[in-house]
């Protein structure tokens, strides 16, 4: 499997990715965006566009089907349930479905509610696992749920689904945050070393050569994986007196999620 990481460098500071076949030179273009940097891309790689994704609906994830379809002719692939949210979907996919691009590249789709309620990521089945992960995960975050989501269903995303997955799957995001997300993981946990010894290197990071950040160190640097931290639990007790002192991980998600949404 082939991956090529597109920096789109908007306002948004979108993520969009082509996926590859290294056998056939296929490829899925995953949320396609900046559509002409897409088709560029692929061109310079010598690859065919063949099916695109769209994690989810919003307008930053969709706004380049049009361009895309149009130079490709490629099939439309979502969640099943976003077809009156998105339009000219091909096929609708729901949870354990298999998206093959070429002859070679197998991706497995999860439902992954909360950013919105009709959200996919895609895990890849190869031997080092990838995720494409949309708004759902961002480097050191969570993406936010105010646009049809909802938290309680962001939370059973993080903690049923993608804290079981292996350390070492390599994470692919929707948007470049990562260093307002250290910042607030730093707010929240003072003394994580690592994020604190990570932020100045991403602050300095070229975007175009982003950092792929695993799982494994997802839970050293996010903290909506860091539910049980006796940091962040205290911290978040200053800011919710009436915190139980041993709160269950759902509500410490809950609350962070809250202050999230306001720093």
């Amino acid at each position: 499997m082939l991956v090529e990481q597109i920096w789109t460098a908007n306002a948004g500071r979108n993520f969009n990715y082509l996926i590859a076949c290294p056998e056939s030179g296929e490829a899925l273009a995953v949320d396609p965006l900046d559509a002409e940097k897409c088709l560029a891309a692929a061109k310079a790689k010598g690859w065919t566009i063949t099916q695109i994704l769209n994690t989810h609906h919003h307008r930053d994830h969709t706004g380049g089907n049009d361009r895309m379809i149009a130079a490709t002719h490629a099939k439309l692939l979502a969640h099943k349930n976003a077809r009156d949210q998105i339009e000219g979907i091909d096929r609708g996919l729901g949870a354990g479905d298999v998206i093959k691009v070429g002859r070679s590249v197998e991706l497995e789709c999860l439902d992954t509610p909360g950013h919105t309620m009709s959200h996919i990521c895609v895990l890849s089945h190869t031997d080092r696992p990838a995720l494409f992960c949309g708004d759902t995960l961002f480097n050191a975050g969570a993406g936010n749920c105010h646009n049809g989501g909802h938290p309680n269903e962001l939370y059973n995303t993080f903690a049923g689904q993608l804290a079981k997955l292996p350390d070492t799957t390599l994470v692919y995001p929707g948007h470049d945050y990562i260093c307002n997300n250290l910042r607030f993981t730093l707010d929240r946990e003072p003394d994580n070393a690592r994020a604190k010894a990570l932020l100045p290197d991403m602050e300095r990071q070229d975007t175009n050569k982003a950092l792929v950040t695993t799982l494994g160190l997802e839970k050293e640097i996010n903290t909506f994986f860091r539910l049980s931290s006796p940091g962040v639990i205290r911290r978040l007790r200053e800011a919710f007196p009436d915190l139980p002192e041993h709160p269950d991980a759902k509500t410490v998600f809950l609350k962070l999620r809250e202050l999230r949404n306001k720093w």
